[in-house]
């Protein structure tokens, strides 16, 4: 099912990575669970996976296990934009009555 959100920046995989990862903002997750979340393949995440890294996007948590956790870093400028962007399309705006 296409969202708002891959509707308006095109349906690729990094879009849908940033989208689920922008949904749980707050979370982090593990490779598997950003591929499942993204509702992509792990190689096709793994091949995206060095520029999410690079770029600063995602930053490394923690790690439990032998699993190692992924956030979205909501500190990178760009990903502050896709939040605002994000908020707007999906969450409307409540009008407060006086």
């Amino acid at each position: 099912m296409e969202t708002l959100f891959r509707k308006a920046l095109g349906d690729t995989p990094k879009i849908r990575v940033l989208e689920f990862l922008i949904e749980g903002r707050e979370l982090d997750y593990s490779i598997s669970d950003i591929a499942e979340g993204a509702e992509i393949g792990r190689t096709t995440l793994f091949r995206i996976w060095d520029d999410l890294i690079k770029s600063k996007i995602i930053v490394p948590t923690r790690i439990i296990g032998n699993a190692k956790l992924y956030k979205l870093n909501i500190n990178n400028p760009l990903i502050k934009k896709f939040i605002e962007l994000f908020d707007e399309i999906i969450m409307p705006k409540k009008k407060v009555v006086a």
